[in-house]
């Protein structure tokens, strides 16, 4: 099937190289709500360029709608009264007006004083860095797991856990053999697996289950549990080893995610999709800002949603901007619900808003979702997990159903498979600017795909009974032009990034 998919797509770029080019250059409206009168019609094709000047880009270099004011209000001119000529300042004024300053002084004082220490105590660690216990020194992601002990007391190397593969295999990261070992489930318990999810910043009340499950290659080793070390961190009761006596090794469920009430069936193939059901994609979220919708998101906790980082970056960065609104299907509902504060906000470090690499953002919420058949999470892909192109996933959001048109009322889904990058990267197609941290799905011919009002939200496939977060909607050419499918971020290399900030921001 892979090889008659790349056959045809290879047929469809000689297609594209044997017709002349003469597009207009690429214009990016994967962004936020555009009101259909601030674009004026384009030339040829049925292009339409907004009616403001915007910065003149290289035709492949990808970039957004910039915000533009709505209403300027007119200066009123200011009227100088004359100063009164009996006014006099006696000492006993000076006397006031020196108090007053003091006082004044004093009071701004003691404010910078209190930001200084909130700021280099309190909350020392800003942005996506990670405190090192209680000494305040902070970390990168990056330099968290490496095998290099960043900390004073070691501790970005002590609590490496993460789960492999789509059978969710918890593996330990040993900072003596700088590698990941799964763990062996003798004397393992649900004690223990609950304190590996709070490791990887889950709450424990979020915790499923810990489940054996065979093994087929052992020659790697096993990271195994020393009941003796007696009641001290999980971390330091684990050793290498080489034998597990039960040849079983641990499953861990941090989470029930990924279940969903939608049937897996064909809908007439957001632009060119379908009206959704209650139910289909309960992790879908309206992030909205003073009652407008501007972007999409994706449940992963009952505190954590999944975003993308053009959507946070610039005026909307602070927290206080942001309600969030989950398992409501029709827009104009939302004006009835209050729907969830947002307390954090955290963007990837490494956003490059020109190249639109590192596309992702993390929302906290001051309160908890409460899940039920409406409302649940979507599982992270795990390490070890590959996506091939072909592969059927689906976006769904309230974006606008045309290019330059309102965004929808109701929430859309459509199907698109993933595109491989080789072929995304056709100087006939985005000429090498699809990065590692992208993933192109869609269609060459166009007809189906996101568009403005979809950032942020959900790419998600189905595998092994469960649906799973492949990427968040970023940017692209248009609405569902030809040649042109749209750009997601790639979450498989984002979920260690993603683990390490929910750790480092858990209650």
């Amino acid at each position: 099937m892979q090889e008659v998919y790349h056959k045809q797509e290879k047929g469809v770029l000689l297609k594209i190289k044997m017709e002349s080019d003469s597009r207009p250059p690429p214009y990016y409206e994967n962004y936020a709500y555009q009101p259909e009168n601030v674009a004026s019609s384009r030339h040829g094709g049925g292009y339409t360029y907004p009616s403001y000047m915007s910065p003149y880009y290289t035709p492949s270099v990808p970039h957004y709608i910039p915000r533009v004011s709505t209403y300027h209000s007119t200066p009123v001119p200011t009227v100088v009264q004359p100063k009164s000529s009996s006014t006099k300042c006696t000492p006993k004024i000076r006397k006031c007006v020196c108090l007053c300053l003091a006082i004044s002084i004093l009071l701004i004082g003691a404010g910078i004083g209190a930001f200084l220490i909130w700021y280099f105590v309190t909350d020392s660690c800003s942005g996506s860095k990670i405190r090192c216990g209680t000494t305040g020194i902070c970390v990168t992601p990056s330099e968290w797991c490496d095998g290099i002990r960043n900390c004073p007391n070691g501790e970005d190397e002590n609590r490496c856990v993460r789960l492999f593969g789509p059978e969710f295999l918890l593996e330990v990261y040993s900072s003596e053999s700088k590698d990941w070992y799964p763990v062996c489930y003798d004397d393992w318990n649900d004690q223990h697996g609950k304190t590996a999810c709070e490791d990887m910043g889950y709450n424990s009340n979020t915790y499923v289950s810990s489940q054996a499950v065979p093994f087929m290659d052992a020659s790697k080793g096993f990271m195994k549990l020393n009941l003796s070390a007696g009641h001290i961190d999980l971390y330091k009761k684990l050793y290498n080893s080489n034998w597990c006596s039960s040849i079983r090794l641990v499953s861990l469920r941090c989470i029930d995610c990924g279940k969903s009430t939608k049937r897996l069936k064909s809908r007439n193939r957001i632009v060119g999709g379908t009206s959704a059901s209650l139910g289909d994609w309960p992790w879908q979220v309206s992030l909205q800002v003073y009652g407008t919708h501007l972007c999409g998101g994706s449940i992963i906790t009952p505190e954590w949603i999944v975003t993308a980082a053009h959507c946070v970056d610039g005026t909307y960065s602070a927290p206080h901007y942001w309600n969030v609104f989950a398992g409501i299907l029709r827009q104009p509902e939302m004006i009835y619900s209050k729907g969830h504060r947002v307390e954090k906000v955290i963007p990837h470090p490494n956003y490059d808003s020109s190249s639109k690499t590192n596309d992702i953002a993390l929302m906290k919420l001051q309160s908890p979702l409460i899940f039920d058949e409406f409302i649940r999470p979507v599982c992270l892909p795990n390490p070890g997990m590959m996506f091939q192109p072909g592969q059927q996933c689906w976006i769904s959001g309230w974006g606008a159903l045309r290019q330059g048109g309102n965004t929808s009322k109701v929430l859309n889904a459509a199907v698109v498979p993933l595109i491989d990058p080789d072929i995304c990267n056709d100087k006939y197609i985005y000429n090498g600017h699809i990065l590692p941290t992208m993933i192109c799905a869609g269609y060459l011919k166009g007809k189906v795909d996101s568009c403005q009002g979809d950032s942020g939200g959900p790419l998600v496939t189905y595998r092994k009974s469960l649906w799973w977060l492949v990427g968040d909607t970023s940017w692209g050419t248009g609405c569902a032009t030809q040649y042109r499918p749209g750009v997601y971020g790639n979450v498989t290399v984002f979920t260690e990034w993603i683990y390490r900030n929910m750790q480092a921001n858990r209650r």
